[in-house]
């Protein structure tokens, strides 16, 4: 069991209160049986991620929208859950999507994981997503400097040129300027 299956498992297990509907969706291998679960009417939170995460992690793609909702929501441990399962999941809908909540300006609050994913998938859509994210956390008392970090450090794994302006720009912002300067080396010169 890899280490975010089992944090998973683990949290959930204290949400679902030992029940006998959490022990059968931890056990079955069905993946019909999964996604019928995932579908069903009256599915509390705990069962919809449950097994929506182990559809993700074995490439089903019936997982993709609860995923995305997760990935959206106001819990970093569901966000984060959610990111390592489409990651895994390979939907070509899955970078849109995260590029949409990323730079969703109304739910920035949110964006850390959408931004991370952004990174881990490195679609045609991560580096302009990133770099619209970025800009916008550029801002005196911008309150969501771990958005920022997070886009600072996947330009600068992606090394994409087109990143330097932006991250050229990050080094205004003390809190910001070492991860700036770390990125702007990764990026190859002209």
């Amino acid at each position: 069991m890899d280490e975010e299956l089992r944090s998973l498992t683990e949290r959930l297990r204290r949400e679902a209160g030992g029940s006998a509907a959490y022990e059968r969706l931890v056990a079955s291998g069905d993946l019909d049986e999964l996604a019928a679960a995932l579908t069903a009417p009256g599915q509390p939170l705990w069962a919809r991620e449950l097994v929506a995460f182990r559809l993700g992690v074995a490439g089903d793609r019936r997982a993709f929208e609860a995923l995305v909702l997760l990935l959206n929501h106001r819990d970093p441990q569901r966000c984060a859950s959610a990111a390592h399962a489409l990651a895994r999941l390979g939907d070509p809908r899955t970078a849109r999507a995260a590029a949409a909540l990323a730079t969703n300006e109304l739910r920035v609050a949110y964006a850390l994981h959408p931004v991370r994913l952004l990174a881990e998938l490195r679609a045609p859509e991560a580096v302009p997503a990133l770099i619209t994210t970025l800009e916008r956390r550029l801002h005196p008392h911008d309150p969501y400097r771990r958005v920022a970090l997070a886009c600072i450090e996947g330009l600068g794994a992606m090394g994409d040129p087109r990143a330097r302006p932006v991250l050229t720009g990050a080094l205004a912002h003390p809190a910001l300027a070492e991860a700036a300067v770390h990125a702007l080396a990764r990026l190859p010169t002209s």
